[in-house]
């Protein structure tokens, strides 16, 4: 089965067990092209919203990865662990039993807002040109910095105690760049007994949710692609131009044009074919990125 010539965005819902890179392997064979990638890596254990660029819309993932996200979420306490998840291996176990729902809630609550948040050192954050996961993998001890991430809204939805342990469920909605593992492990040391995720579910990329996604069976049956056009609709502010405009964008010409937003505004030819992202510098509007084909 291929896909023709149409790029866009396959929205995959990610089954626990595989890599992100294992999803692109299989769109790729799907949509009958190399040219596929992923945007915002969701952990092997992690299930969810995917985003999968197909053809020219590869392009188009790094201008995607700034968007907020969102997940549902359940944290243990009382053990800690290397991964700050459950596939990694044991670190401490402390019993959680006399941890409070309040103090638990108090602690959560501490997460959100503006907050500078170290990743997990099992993370695919790059130190020094190398994955910090194949650095962790490979017997370095790797420091990761704190970076400002931002917590929008984190709920409690149970609380359950299993003997020494509590499992909470939570969503979240966040920043891009936020690790739902390091809140884990920050809330369990916040309350002196470790903590870390045992499971997660990716509910929305951006404008992009559950509610749309495809499990890799139904995408063998149908290939369900959102049209580059309707991605950048969504994804950003848009700027209808004349013919004239148009083909000046097509050579990723300077407009003299406000685009009414600083950019990345996407902007559309007459028949509403998305062209390319500008953004406003100064008087005119310059060329971020074109993608006409």
């Amino acid at each position: 089965m291929s896909t023709g010539s149409r790029p866009g965005l396959v929205v995959v819902d990610k089954p626990a067990g595989m890599t992100s890179h294992d999803v692109v392997a299989r769109v790729r064979r799907l949509a009958g092209t190399r040219k596929v990638g992923h945007a915002g890596t969701l952990d092997p254990m992690a299930t969810g919203v995917l985003l999968v660029g197909v053809d020219r819309a590869t392009r188009l993932l790094g201008h995607l990865m700034l968007t907020e996200k969102a997940y549902d979420a359940v944290v243990r306490l009382g053990v800690s662990t290397t991964t700050d998840d459950a596939e990694g291996e044991v670190l401490e176990e402390t019993s959680a039993a006399g941890v409070t729902d309040e103090e638990i809630r108090v602690a959560l609550a501490a997460q959100v807002g503006d907050i500078a948040q170290v990743p997990s050192s099992v993370s695919a954050v790059k130190v020094e040109g190398r994955r910090a996961y194949d650095r962790v993998r490979a017997g370095e001890e790797v420091e990761l910095k704190a970076r400002p991430v931002t917590v929008h809204v984190l709920d409690v939805h149970g609380i359950e105690r299993h003997d020494d342990v509590v499992d909470v469920e939570v969503s979240v909605r966040c920043s891009s760049g936020t690790y739902i593992r390091a809140i884990a492990r920050d809330v369990g040391a916040a309350l002196g007994v470790g903590g870390h995720l045992t499971a997660l579910r990716r509910t929305a990329v951006g404008p992009f949710t559950l509610g749309e996604a495809r499990t890799l069976d139904q995408l063998a049956d149908d290939l369900s692609i959102v049209g580059i056009s309707d991605v950048a609709r969504r994804c950003f502010p848009g700027c209808d131009l004349d013919e004239a405009d148009a083909a000046s964008v097509r050579v990723g010409r300077r407009l003299e044009l406000d685009l009414g937003a600083p950019g990345p505004v996407a902007v559309f030819d007459p028949a509403g074919e998305f062209l390319a992202l500008y953004e406003q510098r100064g008087a005119s509007a310059a060329a971020v990125a074109v993608f006409a084909s």
